[in-house]
């Protein structure tokens, strides 16, 4: 019992690590001291560098020796990087969802959408979006999810979801100034990978993908 009580506590750390990492409330470089987190959740130093060496194995944590631990830091490399890995991943995967993706699929990627496009709509009324960013990027990230998840691929899925969270980690910290005209942009790139996946359109859906990624290659 005591071992499965530990495992719990253990994903709960973890999780609110990596949410906490993806949404930026952890800044990008950021020193991630191992005694102060232990105090913060209640656990022993060694759980925390279990955590954290979990965390440097998909991307979100960097480990040097002598230094500790720090939140990866934000790059332009390191943006392009993850950004040219995610757009090869999400346009194959969508190819193939919509391949073998049946009406169950569909109906879900309607309401993954549904959802995204009242949060952005949302923001972008709201001059004080801060409140509901982590709500978008969990809901962003079911977009996504939903338009890939026919793939077939438990591989391609499994790393998709970690170069996404390298993505919004790089990104979100740079789109803190949305604006007006950002959400505006971004609701029409969403509907328009949307129309392409319903419509079995690869090679548009493709493209609206590129679309929609691609100032993070600049």
């Amino acid at each position: 019992m005591a071992s499965t009580l530990e495992k719990y506590a253990t994903s709960e750390i973890f999780d609110d690590l990596h949410k906490r990492l993806v949404t930026i409330d952890i800044a990008p470089g950021e020193k991630l001291k191992s005694e102060e987190l232990r105090v913060k959740y209640g656990c022993s130093g060694n759980t925390i560098r279990e955590i954290l060496f979990r965390l440097a194995n998909v991307g979100l944590v960097r480990f040097e020796e002598q230094r500790g631990f720090r939140a990866t830091p934000n790059t332009p490399e390191h943006r392009r990087d993850v950004a040219r890995f995610r757009i090869m991943l999400e346009q194959e995967a969508a190819r193939l969802s919509m391949q073998r993706g049946g009406i169950e699929w569909e109906s879900r990627l309607s309401a993954a959408h549904y959802k995204l496009k009242h949060i952005e709509q949302r923001i972008e009324s709201d001059a004080s979006h801060a409140s509901v960013i982590s709500l978008w990027s969990d809901v962003e990230w079911e977009f996504h999810d939903t338009l890939t998840s026919a793939c077939g691929s438990t591989m391609m899925r499994a790393t998709y979801r970690n170069v996404y969270d390298q993505f919004r980690q790089q990104v979100v910290s740079l789109e803190r100034d949305f604006g007006r005209n950002y959400f505006e942009t971004i609701v029409r790139e969403h509907e328009t990978i949307l129309n392409a996946a319903l419509s079995r359109d690869e090679e548009a859906c493709q493209q609206a993908i590129y679309d929609h990624l691609k100032r993070n290659l600049d």
